[in-house]
């Protein structure tokens, strides 16, 4: 068990691959314990997971500075891009990073849009000649970070996935049109749950394609009948909440949203950049690293405890609140 910002955590030595897999705190696991226990005797009906649903959202929206409001809860990174892609008109362009997490991109590519690949620091200068840029705040692959100030400043419509950045990186995004999350990797909830961020602006032009019954403005009173009533706010783009995966996000979203973010990067960038420089590489600036190392390297790491994953034919390691420097060394003594 580890004590780190006020909390406890049940992570073993060596785990990072928080980019894949975020491990919860010690009581966003006992919430969804007991819930899975409630419903295993029957103790909850569907309504149960509503308070959880509007505490999660609040949280994301304090995560990336967007209030309540403009935030829409769905089950996945695609899910809710797809929305984006669906409200988009025929022969739009979009604009991405080469090499970009395929949930990004896909939705796009499919529904027939030209979609456009440059390297990731060449995105800010082409923004302006295409009708939407959809980036990663930080890449997938290698923990790479778009210049989030020039891309602003290049006033393109954007949609920003922070599902690598939310939760370790300090963030004020209302000035993007859309910001999705997943709760998955570093806030550390279960899977199945996900957030869209809009302005007002893009709020008002995204189609709610997957319109359902959670989406209504009095959902339990949208059950059943016509005429469409959806809500008045971004709950329109809801979709029917995955329970479990809502009752640890509302444990873990809002302890997150109530740290010092600058600390925890500092924190986990202090030991990304440790691990670098002790490999005799240059420091990156980001939590997550990513190394070009022999395969039978992986081997190395995984006897020596170190949970990591292999992504773009590279090593690659995240560091979050709950790592410490024992956790460099053990890299630095397998790869020695």
């Amino acid at each position: 068990m580890r004590s780190a910002f006020g909390t406890t955590f049940d992570v073993p030595s060596g785990y990072l691959n928080t980019a894949s897999t975020g491990v919860p705190p010690t009581p966003t696991a006992e919430a969804v314990t007991a819930a899975a226990a409630r419903w295993a005797s029957g103790q909850d009906g569907p309504g149960a997971t509503d308070a959880s649903v509007a505490v999660a959202r609040e949280a994301f929206g304090r995560l990336v500075g967007v209030p309540a409001e403009r935030v829409a809860a769905g089950a996945s990174a695609s899910q809710l891009v797809s929305l984006v892609a669906a409200s988009l008109p025929e022969g739009s362009s979009v604009l991405v990073a080469r090499g970009e997490f395929t949930s990004l991109t896909f939705p796009f590519a499919a529904r027939g849009l030209r979609v456009v690949e440059v390297d990731l620091e060449e995105v800010p200068a082409a923004a302006g000649g295409h009708d939407l840029v959809a980036v990663s705040v930080a890449q997938s692959a290698d923990g790479r970070l778009v210049d989030l100030e020039g891309l602003r400043a290049a006033g393109a419509p954007v949609l920003l996935d922070a599902s690598q950045a939310v939760g370790w990186l300090p963030l004020d995004l209302g000035w993007a049109d859309w910001v999705v999350g997943v709760g998955y990797k570093f806030l550390m909830s279960p899977r199945g749950c996900a957030w869209l961020a809009c302005s007002p602006g893009a709020l008002e032009r995204t189609v709610p394609a997957a319109a359902n019954w959670y989406a209504g403005d009095e959902p339990w009173n949208t059950v059943y009948g016509l005429p469409l009533r959806l809500a008045p706010d971004a709950r329109r783009l809801d979709l029917s909440p995955v329970w479990l995966s809502q009752v640890g996000a509302a444990v873990s979203l809002p302890y997150l949203a109530s740290l010092d973010l600058a600390a925890v990067r500092d924190h986990a960038v202090g030991l990304a950049d440790s691990l670098l420089v002790g490999l005799g590489l240059p420091a990156r600036g980001s939590a997550i690293v990513s190394l070009d190392l022999p395969a039978a390297a992986v081997d190395r790491l995984a006897a020596a405890g170190v949970r990591s994953g292999v992504r773009a034919g590279r090593i690659r390691l995240a560091f979050h609140l709950y790592n410490a420097a024992a956790d460099v060394e053990l890299v630095l003594e397998a790869l020695r």
